[in-house]
């Protein structure tokens, strides 16, 4: 904002400047041509020769008189230009700072612009680094029944900052006995991690929190044809993704035995929040 006011007072000293210089201009203007009508030459012709001399004689000066006025003219009109000199100096050196703060103004915009860079650089480091700790890419159940690995994030439920989310697969049974969480509600843990069962081997560890996991479900579809023709249709068991945040254990328990559904006997999901050592 100070800059905006030292631009805006150096044009108003420029125009101010600028007038000064027109007064002086049409001031040197006026005094020239009086100068001249002074010793214009008078007409020559017998009929204004009486006139000629009434001039001459109602205007006529001694030379001492027509030298010191041509001598106080020429001070006056040296003084006029040192003055026009003096006011083109003072424009330019206006101009000159003028460019010199228009510079600074441009080199602190660039500034400005660099910082929003820099803290703009920063803030996309933050989020790459927490979409790394809490995005895994999971299997999701499209419209059309087709499974599509999606990257998903699972803002973490452990406080601290410290916690990573990993995904794993493993084949039933899991080896697991699975808890509430006491001090944080809604929370499902792993208590405890049978040594020889698939969880161990595929990296599930005591204290992990299960975040989400792979369930089936059987529903009846029906085709067009078979409801015109009476038919009831016929079961048809999909596999998705399913949240265990803040569901009761009995309903985590059901979710995880319903992959025994799994027509193609694939592995189980399960997505984990592990605090991370140190």
């Amino acid at each position: 904002m100070s800059s905006n006011r030292a631009i805006l007072s150096i044009i108003m000293s420029m125009v101010h400047m600028m007038t000064v210089l027109m007064q002086i201009s049409s001031s040197i203007h006026a005094f020239s041509t009086d100068n001249s009508a002074r010793f214009a030459v008078l007409p020559t012709s017998p009929l204004h020769y009486t006139l000629q001399r009434q001039v001459f004689t109602d205007t006529r000066r001694t030379p001492t008189t027509l030298l010191a006025s041509n001598e106080d003219g020429n001070d006056e009109t040296n003084k006029l230009l040192e003055k026009a000199r003096l006011l083109r100096e003072q424009v330019s050196s206006l101009e000159t700072t003028k460019l010199e703060t228009q510079q600074m103004l441009q080199q602190e915009r660039e500034k400005v612009q660099q910082q929003k860079e820099m803290l703009q650089l920063e803030e996309d480091k933050k989020k790459s680094a927490w979409k790394e700790r809490y995005s895994v890419e999971v299997p999701i159940l499209k419209d059309m029944g087709e499974e599509v690995m999606e990257s998903i994030d699972f803002p973490p439920r452990l406080k601290g900052g410290k916690s990573r989310v990993i995904a794993i697969q493993a084949p039933l049974p899991l080896g697991l006995l699975l808890g509430e969480d006491a001090s944080i509600p809604g929370i499902t843990s792993v208590d405890e991690v049978s040594p020889d069962g698939n969880g161990a081997k595929a990296g599930v560890q005591q204290g992990d929190i299960l975040r989400a996991i792979t369930a089936c479900q059987t529903t009846m579809e029906t085709p067009t044809w078979q409801l015109i023709a009476g038919g009831i249709g016929q079961p048809k068991t999909k596999r998705f993704m399913y949240s265990v945040d803040g569901r009761p254990l009995e309903e985590v328990m059901d979710a995880i035995v319903s992959n025994r559904m799994d027509a193609l006997g694939r592995d189980v999901w399960l997505v984990l929040e592990r605090m991370e050592e140190g």
